[in-house]
């Protein structure tokens, strides 16, 4: 590619938010190196780590940019502070655990650069045990029923399906994983980037929420593919996982449903957790049982920041909001999901009816 050209092409910045991630590092940077879009620099942001992986970088990766973060500050404070220091048109953000192939970045770039309005953009996301499965966190795209319950095409709660090239059609969505997105880096700064309460898990999709009701648009787009180890830092039965995952998902309804919506969509929700607690209950899932009511709990105690916080977006959406626009539905599932996977049976994301 000539110099010239280069220079007219947007610059991304591949931020790895890492934390005691030296074997995994040591596994799928050299994938990173490998990639073909240019201009293109390349960070890790060590969130504190307690093993070798700054030493292993500076010997091994000099042309990395390292961004130290003195404590772990989880992946969406983490994050927020390091992107603070990059300069860049597009972030794509990695986790740590994941291989990508060479042309990915450029095909994301190519959606981003089609429409103004797209704030986002997710590859195909496919595991790395299986190559020919979707992986849990993002598989062919999120979607959002509504309760507020996430699910994604290939993927409904924790069942995923094959890769058979049913779902190799581009289109917006809900959210996009945290595992690899490209985001616009203005747009970022502008929403203030994740919520930093969150600590991990769901403040992506709180993010593409936020987006979306300014108007943007969320876009899965399957010619990019990456493959994902998942559980990298926390597996999925760890009690701390659930109880982040409960929470944070209040947090992010109480923060984003519209006042109409959050009146009726609000208490179900809550009645829905009870029901889960119940049932770790019965099941002898002690630790489970509690990491549930801590979540709830949590929520309460904090009613007075969540109130602030559901203003200080409002106004934040109005502010920012694409001119003549409104928000926008794709990847919402106007249905139960809770309903149509354990009551119906529908186990398969194509056999959902009604998707809007």
């Amino acid at each position: 590619m000539h110099t010239e050209d280069i220079l007219d092409r947007p610059v991304v910045a591949v931020v790895i938010l890492s934390w005691n991630g030296k074997s995994f590092l040591e596994q799928y940077l050299p994938s990173v190196m490998q990639l073909r879009y240019q201009p293109l620099d390349i960070y890790v942001a060590d969130n504190a780590s307690t093993d070798d992986t700054i030493p292993f970088l500076q010997q091994q990766y000099p042309s990395i940019h390292i961004i130290r973060i003195p404590k772990n500050e989880g992946f969406a404070k983490g994050y927020n502070i390091a992107l603070k220091s990059v300069v860049a048109d597009y972030f794509f953000l990695l986790n740590q655990d994941v291989e990508v192939t060479p042309d990915c970045i450029q095909h994301l770039v190519d959606v981003m650069q089609a429409d103004d309005a797209i704030a986002a953009c997710q590859p195909k996301i496919l595991a790395t045990w299986n190559r020919t499965q979707f992986e849990h966190a993002g598989a062919a795209g999120g979607f959002m029923d509504a309760f507020g319950y996430t699910f994604c095409r290939g993927r409904l709660f924790n069942q995923e399906e094959q890769d058979t090239g049913q779902y190799d059609t581009s289109c917006e969505i809900f959210w996009a994983s945290g595992a690899a997105m490209l985001v616009r880096a203005d747009l970022f700064k502008r929403f203030k980037g994740f919520d930093p309460d969150y600590f991990a898990h769901m403040e992506e999709i709180d993010l593409c929420w936020r987006w979306k009701r300014a108007g943007y648009s969320i876009q899965y787009q399957p010619a990019a593919t990456v493959y994902h180890v998942g559980g990298g830092s926390l597996p999925k039965e760890n009690p701390y996982k659930i109880y982040l995952n409960f929470r944070n998902n209040l947090f992010m309804l109480f923060k984003n449903y519209e006042s109409y919506e959050l009146i009726w969509r609000f208490p179900l929700r809550i009645l829905l957790d009870n029901v889960a607690f119940v049932h770790a209950l019965l099941k002898g899932r002690w630790k489970e049982a509690g990491a549930i009511f801590r979540a709830d709990w949590h929520f309460v105690i904090s009613f007075p920041l969540q109130l602030k916080k559901r203003y200080d977006n409002w106004k934040l959406y109005n502010r920012n909001r694409v001119a003549s626009s409104r928000v926008k539905k794709g990847g919402y599932y106007p249905k139960s999901i809770v309903w149509q996977f354990f009551v119906k049976g529908r186990k398969v994301f194509s056999d959902l009816p009604a998707i809007d």
